[in-house]
């Protein structure tokens, strides 16, 4: 069974169990355990590169095992075979393996009732490797500009090929220039 949460139109988090994690798994309350954490590292993030703290920690439950990302203060949160209560984590792909995340609007905390059951380390849901799927092309950087690659058109445009600028192609015999806009006579 696919746990989907948000993908079956519903907003409320589906309770679930590790071993159904998929990579479309979205809105989900899990309890489990902690079998282990790794070492914090430090790593620059944001605009202006200030450190954070990130830590992994292996949870599981009775059906499987699943990397759980730690961010800043939700690492001090958790020590090795205490049972934590997930509330409207998700799953996102890293590499090609799942990894639980809290998220803001999720949380962590340590569950009120103990999981008792044997974690089942034999089924590591991270540990296999699913397709992944490109991120679009978001912009930016040198080059095009809303008119696109043929277009000239837009604000930034390709000055080499199209004439940039705001409006037009040069190349054409756009009036409008582009490069900044201006004349260009056409003879």
């Amino acid at each position: 069974m696919a746990v989907e949460g948000f993908f079956e139109k519903k907003r409320e988090p589906v309770e679930a169990k590790v071993g159904e994690l998929t990579p479309q798994s979205r809105a989900v309350n899990i309890t489990a355990k902690v079998v282990s954490k790794t070492e914090i590292r430090e790593i620059p993030m944001g605009r202006d590169g200030s450190p954070h703290k990130v830590s992994d920690a292996l949870v599981g439950d009775e059906t499987g095992t699943v990397y759980l990302t730690l961010w800043d203060d939700n690492i001090e949160k958790m020590n090795d075979g205490d049972s934590v209560r997930i509330e409207n984590g998700y799953v996102t792909l890293f590499k090609g393996n799942i990894r639980l995340n809290i998220g803001k609007y999720g949380k962590i905390e340590l569950a009120a009732d103990p999981l008792d059951v044997e974690v089942n380390t034999e089924n590591n849901v991270s540990s296999r490797t699913y397709e992944q799927q490109r991120r679009p092309f978001r912009g930016g950087g040198r080059g095009r500009g809303f008119g696109g690659r043929d277009r000239g058109g837009g604000y930034g445009g390709n000055r080499d090929r199209d004439g940039g600028g705001y409006g037009g192609n040069r190349d054409r015999g756009d009036r409008r220039g582009g490069g900044g806009g201006g004349y260009r006579a056409r003879y």
